[in-house]
């Protein structure tokens, strides 16, 4: 039986985006989907056998509810490149480009003398934003060299806003701005081959460094 909970969802919402938090309950088959952990909690606390995990949609949170709530869960995705930054390492920003499968390739756009060790750039004194737009560059760049249609990234901000040139220049590093509008340029070229960039979740997005992850 599924149970989909929405109370509280208006008060959820206006905290931000909303979460969506997914349970199973093998032994009395009960399953469910709550906007508030508190609701959750409440089914899987102190219960042998109780699997939960957050999510940033509720369809992700249903396919993983009919995946059998397995936490190795990953569903196929689609041949393309991914991109993504992160500060996790405090070392500076790190930007990761990959593709479906998560194989690093930032070798088809950087040279070799400034990728890490991990597979990824670092990029000093630069902004976590600094780094997605990097990255939205680099994954164009090596999606145009491929010959893919699909570019996919985490972060809103530079899928509808700055990879577009929509960007306050008062508000950012002249750097930034000089960034964004580059990448704009690449953004039309790709775009008017067929080319598209798609939104995709932190948990799915095989570029993910892993340094915000929600626990399970």
């Amino acid at each position: 039986m599924l149970l989909v909970a929405r109370r509280k969802q208006k008060t959820s919402m206006a905290k931000g985006k909303p979460k969506y938090y997914a349970y199973i309950v093998p032994f009395n088959h009960v399953q469910g989907i709550a906007l508030e952990w508190e609701e959750c909690g409440e089914k899987v606390k102190g219960v042998a056998g109780a699997r939960f995990k957050s999510f940033s949609s509720r369809k992700e949170a249903e396919e993983w509810l009919k995946a059998g709530a397995d936490y190795g869960f990953k569903k196929e995705l689609p041949k393309g490149i991914y991109f993504d930054a992160g500060t996790g390492r405090g070392d500076g920003v790190e930007v990761s480009v990959t593709d479906e499968k998560g194989t690093d390739l930032l070798s088809l756009a950087v040279h070799a003398k400034d990728i890490n060790k991990f597979g990824k750039q670092t990029i000093k004194n630069a902004t976590n934003n600094y780094g997605e737009l990097l990255g939205c560059k680099y994954a164009m760049e090596i999606a145009i060299q491929k010959r893919l249609q699909e570019v996919s990234g985490d972060s809103k901000l530079i899928l509808d806003y700055w990879s577009k040139g929509f960007i306050k220049k008062d508000e950012v590093a002249p750097e930034t701005v000089k960034l964004a509008w580059e990448v704009a340029r690449i953004r039309r070229e790709f775009e008017k081959n067929g080319g598209k960039l798609k939104h995709i979740s932190g948990n799915e997005n095989p570029a993910d460094l892993g340094f915000h992850r929600r626990a399970v």
